[in-house]
């Protein structure tokens, strides 16, 4: 990097890292450091850095494994290197950024931490570049799990991971593969019969933690159309939402929608609910109806009405044919909206089992606008799976329209609220 990319010599490098760290420090008490690429460089240079950057007032000296090239033992070695070369080090709290290439993340932040580090940059379900970062679900409960090893606390709340989990996949749109450590909706299944065997005998034979750790709850409640609203708060409670009071409105008004369509509704239904009334956007552009006409043998079309928020709330409908209702509905909007954005990517997921199973769609859209590529994704949430799509759609026509008018591309158009 040095030599290739910022083309300086090492001692221009020290001095430029020292005087940002002397300009950051008169504008807060609290400066972090992180030397690019440190796994991959000398280790008597970094180590010259490091005690340069705290002399200069770095309170927190990050040391990223840029690349994921390190491997455990190694790192090691280094952050211990490090401990025992920098004659200043304790003036600083030492912290690591360990990147997923090699699948060896957690697996390098844990061994940092046994070096000696008390600081990991990590991330919910590792979602990060490239092949991610080091997960944060993952490292808590290794540390909570094996506390008896590494003799560190970290006052994080391991209850509210799996919310927070799915809270990041609804946001992003990044689903969590089944098999993800802790997350993953297999984490804590168990098909060899030897081992359901055992753990129905005592969960101990073979789960090291329990799914209640992470926020996985277990309830033999029924909700429904008939439940009532007290009935359903105490179960969000319980999956650890408290909603505001007009948040609540909102997701009364899903709930009951939902509860017409569907005989039972689960946690995982809820969640996702809880996600469309507290965290979707509101947009320049909102469906109001979609009927769609399909068969084997007749061409589909669907119609979809649209309400524009930036038009004194005009309802426009039209009609469009298409590979199927959801493609249909797709070019019915395109012709209300005048959009010429693209669908990337189009993923769907049912959120619970059976035929009526509420159904989550996420595409990623892009459009192209005065010569810049903008990309968004969407998510649209029915028990329909192409009114989903065609919501999906719409829902990042609306994260389109708000970045151009945040950045000031293209037209400019007031909102009539």
């Amino acid at each position: 990097h040095i030599q290739y990319q910022f083309k300086k010599t090492r001692e221009e490098v020290l001095a430029i890292a020292t005087e940002a760290v002397k300009h950051a420090a008169k504008y807060t008490s609290n400066v972090e450091f992180s030397p690019m690429d440190a796994t991959r460089s000398d280790w008597n240079y970094v180590a010259q850095m490091v005690e340069a950057v705290i002399k200069a007032g770095a309170t927190t000296v990050n040391i990223p494994d840029t690349v994921g090239y390190a491997i455990p033992s190694e790192f090691y070695e280094f952050i211990k290197f490090l401990f025992n070369t920098v004659p200043n080090i304790d003036k600083a709290i030492i912290s690591v950024h360990c990147h997923n290439d090699l699948g060896l993340a957690t697996a390098n932040a844990l061994a940092a931490i046994e070096a000696g580090a008390r600081q990991v940059e990590c991330t919910v379900n590792g979602i990060g570049e490239r092949a991610g970062n080091t997960a944060m679900e993952e490292l808590v409960m290794a540390l909570k799990t094996r506390g008896e090893k590494f003799q560190v606390y970290t006052d994080i709340n391991s209850k509210q991971i799996m919310s927070t989990s799915k809270l990041l996949t609804h946001i992003t749109g990044v689903s969590v593969q089944p098999n993800k450590a802790i997350v993953g909706a297999n984490a804590f299944a168990h098909e060899s019969g030897i081992h359901q065997d055992g753990v129905l005998k005592n969960a101990m034979t073979y789960e090291i933690m329990k799914p209640e750790d992470v926020g996985i709850t277990r309830s033999t409640l029924v909700l429904g159309k008939h439940s009532g609203r007290h009935a359903v708060i105490a179960r969000l409670n319980s999956l650890g939402y408290n909603l505001t009071d007009e948040e609540l409105e909102r997701f009364f008004k899903l709930f009951k929608v939902l509860a017409d369509k569907k005989k039972q509704i689960f946690d995982e239904d809820l969640e996702v609910l809880v996600g469309e009334a507290v965290y979707k956007m509101k947009g320049r552009y909102k469906v109001t109806n979609v009927q769609i006409s399909t068969g084997m043998y007749s061409p589909p079309m669907t119609l979809v009405t649209v309400k524009d928020r930036y038009n004194d709330g005009a309802e426009t409908f039209d009609v469009a044919h298409g590979n199927g209702g959801v493609d249909a509905g797709i070019n019915a909007v395109k012709k209300i909206t005048g959009t010429k954005a693209k669908i990337e990517s189009f993923n769907l997921v049912a959120i619970t089992g059976g035929s009526d199973a509420l159904c989550e769609v996420t595409v990623t859209v892009v459009e192209e606008v005065n010569g810049r590529q903008l990309k968004v994704f969407g998510n649209g949430v029915n028990i329909d799976i192409s009114v989903a799509g065609i919501l999906s759609f719409v829902d990042a026509l609306n994260k389109l329209e708000y970045i151009k008018q945040r950045n000031h591309i293209g037209e400019k158009i007031e909102a009539k609220l």
